[in-house]
């Protein structure tokens, strides 16, 4: 296995990782790449205390104080940091149990989108939660972290959903750009869908070479081995996709991102933010 072409899974010590690992997992065995697990831990945690830091306090007690809190900073680092490789040590059973032959762990410390961009140069496919810890306790239903990480990498972004289940039908959201182009080579010639069936389908304002366009990746696809579904339907993208969706019990979208199409709008904007938010199915996201 080549350690730069990893799968590399984005873990925070919500319940939501599992989910993520037993993706990863299947990717990494589907890829026969070697998977590594990542938590990054924030330097600068949101945390309160209830000890006066009014500045209302004698120089002796601010002392105190100051060497108060920076012991407490300490033990709590060393408190996190020992937490984390014990839950980054349980993912790695979880992903060995799978059959992962080659699982690594890694802890750090930083913000999460700087520590991907300086990673991804080794990274074959990340797997990231579309929701984790932040998400949980604020109740949102995507993450904070999801569009700012998607924005900044040039990889292929696995986002996941509660629970798992093996992908047995997958979906390609095409519209004839050249990123949706590259996702259907990198597809064609990847393992990671290989066997699966691919429904394709291209959607949005009528126009004259989408026939053309979804000939050519229905060929490209079926000449790698798959068996495909090619589907034109006009319309509203985000309402088409959410649909067909439902409609073909598809487990897996793929969809480009950052293209310049209805899709990039999509990503952008806020109904690209509606479609992670109701989706129920992973999406791999494609640069």
């Amino acid at each position: 296995m080549d350690p730069q072409n990893k799968v590399l899974a984005c873990v925070d010590r919500s319940r939501f990782a599992v989910h993520v690992a037993d993706y990863a997992a299947w990717a990494a065995n589907r890829l026969n790449a070697p998977l590594e697990f990542l938590h990054v831990i924030d330097r600068h945690p949101e945390r309160s205390t209830g000890d006066d830091h009014s500045g209302t306090i004698g120089i002796d007690a601010q002392q105190h104080l100051l060497t108060q809190l920076s012991t407490e900073d300490e033990q709590r680092a060393r408190s996190t940091r020992e937490q984390g490789r014990i839950f980054l040590k349980q993912l790695r059973e979880r992903a060995l149990a799978a059959g992962c032959p080659e699982v690594d762990v890694r802890q750090r410390h930083g913000e999460l989108e700087d520590t991907l961009r300086e990673q991804q140069a080794q990274v074959r496919l990340m797997v990231l939660g579309r929701r984790g810890a932040s998400a949980e306790a604020t109740r949102r239903d995507l993450g904070r972290n999801v569009e700012r990480v998607v924005r900044a990498l040039r990889r292929p972004v696995l986002t996941v959903t509660e629970g798992f289940k093996p992908p047995e039908r997958v979906m390609i959201a095409f519209d004839g750009s050249g990123v949706t182009r590259r996702g259907v080579e990198m597809i064609a010639a990847s393992p990671l869908f290989a066997g699966l069936p691919i429904h394709l389908l291209m959607s949005g304002k009528p126009r004259a070479d989408a026939p053309r366009q979804l000939d050519w990746a229905h060929a490209r696809l079926e000449t790698a081995g798959f068996a495909v579904t090619p589907a034109w339907v006009p319309g509203d993208a985000e309402t088409v996709i959410a649909r067909v969706v439902q409609e073909q019990s598809i487990d897996l979208l793929v969809m480009g991102a950052f293209g310049h199409s209805v899709l990039r709008r999509l990503i952008l904007g806020s109904k690209t933010a509606d479609l992670l938010r109701s989706a129920t199915i992973p999406t791999l996201l494609l640069r």
